[in-house]
Formats: C-alpha cells, structure tokens, sequence
C-alpha cells in the first residue's frame, strides 16, 4: 500500500462538544496509566454508528478491530458489549456518563463510519473520560475504503497515546520468514502482515532460503539475506516497486543486515575464513568500511536509535556474548555477564526504538530465554523461557517483543509477543510457519518519508 496515498486522505481534529476548544489545544494525556500495572484499564468500546445502513459491516469491522487491538495490549479490558445499558446512535451528543459508570468504564470510545459522496470514508471518534465527563479525544479521517483497517489501527493508536502518554504501536507491520511443507524440504518465503496478523503478503517466491529480514525506518525497503545459488548475499527490496537489488558483491558469506536509524547505510556480518567480522556500506557511494577485525565471530550487530553505537554477537572471548562498541569502530564493551550460570550464552542483540533496553536471546540450562537487559548490561530480565525461542524484535514504541518459538519435532515455529516487563504473552496469528520476525516503524509516523 502506498502510505503517501493514503495520508494524504487523512483528516482533521473533531471540535469538542459543548463549545469547548479542538482537542488539540488539550492538555494530553488526562487519563495516564502505568504501562507496568498489572490491572488493565476497563474500557467501553461502542459499535461505530453506521453513515448508512451500507456502512454496517465496516463500522463493526472498526470496532472490532479496535477492541482487539487494545485487548491484546494487555493494558486495557474491554467491557462486554452485552453488558452496556446505552446504545449510542448519535455521537453528537455527549453519553449518558452514569450508565457508564455503573459499569466500572473508566473510559469511553464512541464513533461513526461514513460513505462520502465521491466514494471516500469518513471515520470520527471520540475518547470520553467517564469520571469526569470531558472528552479526551476527537478525530476524523478520509480515507479508501479499502484502507478502513489502517484507520482502525491509527485511532486504536490515538487512544492508547491519550490513555498511557506513550506512542502506540498498532499501525505497523512485521516482516517474517513464511515458512511451509515437510521439514526436511521447508519452503521459506518472505512475507510481511499488519502488527495483528490479517493483510498478509508475500514478498518471495521461495525458490531460495530467504533470513533475517529487516525494516528500513521509513518502512519502505526490508534488508534480508537469501541463500541460493552460490553464497548468500545480501539484498534491498522495495515495498511498494517489488524491485529487489544486491547490497554488495562480496567474497565470502554475509550475514544479519540491518540498516542504520537514518536509513543511509546498512551493517553486515561477513565471513572470510573460519571468523567473521563486521562491515558497514554507504547506501549512497556503496563504499564499505570494516568496523572489527578480530580472529573470531561478530555478527547480528544492531544500532543504538540515535546511531552513535553498536551491540552486537561476538565469540571473542569463547562464548557468545553481546557487546557494544561506537558506531565506527574501536574497542568494544561486554555487557551480557550471567549472574546464575556462567556457561550461558547471549545472542541476537537488537536495541530499542527508545534507547533503554537491548533485547537478546539467552541459552542456558536447556532453555532459550528472551530478555531485556540496559544499554550498560545492568537490570538482565528473562521475560519468557522455552525449548527455543529466538529472535527478539521490539515493537515501534519498545513496549513489546514479537519473537518466534520452535517446539521441535515435526511441528515449526511460530510467532509470541510479550511486554517487556514479562507478562501477557500471546501467540501471534500467521497462515503457517514463522520465523525471524521484525517489526517496522509506525507507519502513520513515518508517513512521507
């Protein structure tokens, strides 16, 4: 989908009812919640009143889509429909506050979906504090009717941002390894989904083994690895062309891309003899400049949100451990100190959107663990443990994790996220096999780019 298209559609803020001032002279935030509580918000979630009786099945399908979104945060408790004593048919009018209270809502989304007469949706809601009566939040929104999921997603994100004062995250993608057949002849494609599963697309053919893809930050190109004939290389698809081009033609194997927070360079593993070192190419001029040069294997290097550094996977001290060095080389710093097993091994290290945290997969004791340690290697947290998990990825407001999970024997992976303090894991729905997850930037963010 071109995302140019479709928030150039993409409307204005709802005046207030009562007279009061546009929602965005508001102070923000009324409502702030503590993203590491452990009672989620009860929330009231109306259906969005139809423009027509044509609009049905899109206003249920936002709705539904909402709630979902909100459920699965793990932040928020819907509240059963067939519990709500007021039908809302006009969202003009301000809701009878009482009924809702009567409930335990502490908030109350209402809103409506309208054919236009050239053919556009309109999506309004509103976000009510039940407490006091205010409205939080007021939007509208014209669209393609074929983007009415997007919408959904965006006003799913304006709800969170007012209720926790934090950015959300339901606007966005993941690309993954589609993986299919017998496991001794898998077929892996590269194939990219909405953050909840549904729009799933296929990048690849899977005539070759395709790894490690990675979203560039305007979400527009992944970086992957594919072995075929020959050595793996490295390549740049672009999203919305389909075109794909090699990063670089270089001796030997490479390995882990992924770009850079400007989106200029990419940075690579690449293999010469039996070590592996790290490498970084100017999308721009393609010149290349080696960042390690160690008789061991550094790879899976990621960088720091503000790009001055690096964590990475290197064996250089005998056992996998991550590592953080500056952003154009130099002497690096072990951060992964095991406090309960000193033969535990760290790998995977990718940074946070918001700098506080490097994700990781731990082995150890026959269990691969996914955790979250500081930037200095202080404040290790396992958040989930299993036969094999691997491949951490943060979501675009570093509040979650999607990972991928492998059972063993004659089953194969699948996709879980879990918040970062270690609760509310899910599993997330693909058509088959996953693996090697990784979530893009928030796409209404990154809009025209």
């Amino acid at each position: 989908m071109n995302r140019r298209r479709f928030m150039t559609l993409t409307g204005s803020g709802l005046a207030m009812l009562g007279g009061g001032r546009a929602f965005a002279q508001q102070p923000q935030g009324r409502l702030r919640i503590d993203p590491t509580e452990f009672r989620p918000i009860p929330i009231a979630i109306t259906n969005f009143v139809p423009g027509s009786p044509a609009d049905g099945d899109v206003s249920n399908g936002v709705t539904q889509v909402i709630t979902n979104n909100l459920k699965r945060s793990g932040l928020f408790a819907p509240i059963d429909q067939a519990a709500f004593i007021e039908r809302i048919s006009n969202i003009d009018v301000a809701p009878q506050f009482q009924n809702w209270k009567t409930l335990n809502a502490q908030a109350l989304v209402t809103g409506r979906m309208t054919r236009q007469p050239d053919g556009r949706l309109k999506a309004e809601f509103r976000l009510w504090d039940v407490v006091t009566g205010q409205q939080l939040a007021g939007q509208q929104y014209f669209t393609s009717p074929e983007y009415w999921r997007r919408i959904a997603h965006i006003i799913s994100d304006q709800i969170y941002e007012q209720m926790t004062g934090e950015k959300g995250y339901f606007d966005s993608r993941v690309v993954f390894v589609d993986e299919t057949g017998p496991k001794e002849r898998r077929v892996k494609r590269l194939a990219m989904m909405d953050q909840d599963g549904a729009n799933v697309r296929y990048l690849t053919r899977g005539a070759d083994l395709v790894l490690t893809p990675r979203f560039s930050p305007n979400s527009q190109e992944i970086t992957y690895m594919e072995f075929g004939q020959g050595d793996p290389k490295v390549y740049l698809f672009n999203i919305e062309t389909g075109q794909r081009e090699i990063v670089g033609n270089f001796p030997g194997m490479t390995f882990a891309p992924r770009f850079s927070p400007d989106g200029q360079r990419v940075i690579m593993s690449l293999q010469q003899g039996g070590n592996s070192n790290l490498f970084v190419m100017d999308l721009r001029s393609r010149s290349t400049t080696r960042l390690t040069d160690t008789p061991a294997i550094d790879t899976s290097p990621s960088y720091s949100p503000d790009g001055t550094r690096i964590c990475f996977e290197s064996d250089r001290g005998g056992r996998s451990q991550i590592y953080v060095m500056a952003a154009g080389g130099g002497q690096a710093q072990r951060i992964s100190f095991s406090k309960d097993d000193n033969n535990a091994t760290y790998s995977t290290p990718v940074w946070s959107p918001r700098g506080d945290y490097i994700a990781f997969t731990r082995q150890g004791g026959g269990q691969f663990s996914i955790g979250v340690m500081k930037p200095d290697g202080s404040g290790e947290r396992l958040l989930t443990s299993g036969y094999h998990n691997e491949g951490p990825t943060f979501s675009p407001n570093g509040r979650v994790l999607m990972f991928f999970r492998d059972p063993g024997g004659n089953g194969g992976p699948s996709l879980f996220s879990v918040d970062i303090s270690g609760r509310n894991e899910l599993k997330v729905p693909t058509p088959g096999f996953a693996s090697d997850p990784a979530w893009s930037p928030l796409l209404s963010a990154t809009a025209g780019q």
